[in-house]
């Protein structure tokens, strides 16, 4: 749901000044998130639900390998799994278990966006990891909008899944903020050649005309960005392998892991608990994100959840709507502030809704009520009041008109004014500010791992192993970026887990500074969060 490390900043800028206030966050940080709550607030793009919403495989004595979470990473996982085992002609068991629907976490509450940030952070990367490593983090980002178009495409869901090319514009109105912004575009465009082109600065009047902003606006930085229709781009994906893998891929929502256990003597697996019963597996891979650490303890202030806001608004009736030419689409970030900013992206069908997120900048202590609450039951009333009306202010309300009118009244779902829906999501916000994917060493995992013998064995041929040596992988702590982490991560992961790392060339591609290590794990500490982001 965007970006949210603005906001982490401030709040632990403040709680410097608040001892009590710094006991109280650190007590939270190091709580359990607990399981998802039911029944949360009703997201925008899971209506109507999925026909796999609900589902519920029967629940095997055993699998192979076992993916807790079915957001974006679970999903990407999963298929990265089953499609090369099945090229290499291994008959392998899949089990993906939900603690509630399909598909009701971030992945299925974010804003829809794929835009990655990368002039944005570039300057900070190549400082604190090198060139080289800064280079290739930038390039994984870039990645997830041919990819994800790609998987659409071969999935036949390109259509539902909403994916489209968008012009991503950052509307600035502090002068100080527009000028540092456009030196690390410079320093951004001298480094990547290859996407030098892609970035463009308008200033005040050009940008006021091009893009119909209010006149206070003092500049832009244009780039190319992707969207999507992130609920159904998932669930269509796991419908498809539902069908493709009737026999070897299970999906249970509603069925939460309430604990894992280590193996013994007796049973060389781990064993998950859930309400249906108890399952084995010599793999689990945690995909639950901001809810990892209910799971693994050793991570509670090294991945924190963080509460975000969105909305799905009728535009004014004198927006231009987007058409079927690509360069019609666009996606803003309005910066207004050192502190915060919104996200807005326009749908491309039905009332074409402005998607808009984060209300980050607002007074009050809102940044210590959003650390580590996990309860997207409901939503920030401080919050969700500025996105609600801020928006003819970003346009300026000459350009806004009047307000738009329901394409067909008495719905029932959703409110017919301007706003029709707002909810929350929970974020994973990594301390280190770099996602967290790889085998978990035991010093964080907590628990031993399955001997050898138990690795998952070829039926074919006798001897060969399937998978690499039996653990517990993580993909996770994405700071509020998990469409530009999340799929690629999941595949990263998946090869990983099945020890062919140089089949899938992830040396070429994939940044090593993600992997999870102790020394790593040692290093992050949730306060040196406040240098980090002083950029």
């Amino acid at each position: 749901m965007g970006n949210t490390l603005s906001l982490v900043r401030l709040a632990l800028t403040e709680f410097l000044d608040n001892l009590h206030t710094f006991q109280t966050l650190q007590a939270r940080i190091q709580r359990s998130p607990g399981l998802p709550l039911p029944n949360p607030s009703r997201s925008f793009w899971s209506y109507p639900p999925s026909p796999i919403a609900t589902h519920v495989s029967q629940l095997p004595t055993h699998a192979d390998f076992i993916v807790v979470g079915s957001g974006i990473t679970g999903t990407s996982v999963v298929r990265r799994l089953l499609y090369s085992a099945s090229a290499e002609g291994h008959n392998v068991r899949v089990v993906m278990l939900e603690a509630r629907d399909v598909c009701s976490g971030a992945t299925g509450r974010n804003g829809g966006h794929i835009s990655p940030p990368l002039y944005h952070d570039y300057t900070s990367l190549k400082r604190d990891h090198g060139q080289a490593v800064a280079q290739k983090i930038i390039k994984l980002r870039l990645a997830h909008l041919e990819e994800l178009r790609s998987v659409a495409e071969q999935e036949g869901i390109l259509t539902e899944s909403q994916w489209r090319e968008v012009e991503s514009v950052d509307v600035f109105y502090n002068s100080d903020m527009f000028e540092k912004a456009k030196r690390k575009v410079q320093t951004y465009k001298a480094d990547l050649a290859f996407d030098a082109e892609h970035h463009e600065v308008c200033e005040a009047k050009e940008a006021i005309e091009k893009y119909r902003l209010a006149p206070d606006t003092l500049g832009c930085i244009s780039s190319s960005a992707g969207a999507i229709h992130p609920y159904q781009f998932v669930t269509g994906i796991l419908a498809k392998l539902l069908s493709r893998y009737p026999d070897r891929f299970s999906l249970c929502a509603n069925t939460p892991c309430t604990s894992i256990s280590p193996p013994t003597s007796s049973n060389p697996y781990y064993t998950l608990s859930t309400p249906r019963g108890t399952i084995t597996t010599p793999h689990i891979i945690h995909a639950t994100n901001g809810w990892a650490s209910t799971l693994l303890e050793k991570l509670r202030g090294k991945i924190i959840p963080f509460r975000g806001n969105m909305s799905a608004q009728r535009p004014g009736q004198s927006l231009p709507i987007p058409g079927s030419n690509h360069t019609s689409h666009r996606s803003f970030v309005f910066y207004t502030r050192p502190i915060g900013y919104d996200y807005l992206t326009q749908l491309p069908t039905g009332e074409h809704e402005l998607m808009l997120g984060g209300g980050f900048a607002q007074d009050g202590d809102e940044g210590y009520e959003a650390m580590a609450n996990t309860d997207d039951t409901t939503y920030s009333t401080r919050t969700t009041t500025h996105l609600s009306g801020v928006l003819p202010r970003y346009f300026g309300e000459d350009n806004w008109g009047r307000e738009g009118v329901p394409l067909e009244k008495g719905e029932g779902i959703w409110a017919e004014g301007r706003v029709k829906a707002l909810w929350s999501g929970i974020l994973g916000i990594s301390v280190d500010l770099i996602p967290w994917v790889g085998r978990l060493p035991r010093v964080v995992s907590g628990r031993s791992e399955p001997p050898l013998s138990s690795v998952v064995k070829s039926e074919k041929e006798e001897g060969v192993h399937v998978s690499a040596a039996p653990g517990e992988w993580i993909a996770a702590g994405y700071s509020g970026e998990g469409m530009v982490h999340a799929w690629l991560s999941g595949k990263a992961l998946a090869d990983m887990v099945l020890g062919r790392e140089a089949e899938g060339r992830l040396g070429e591609w994939f940044p090593d500074v993600m992997r999870v290590t102790e020394k790593r794990w040692k290093k992050a500490k949730a306060e040196n969060l406040l240098d980090a982001l002083d950029d």
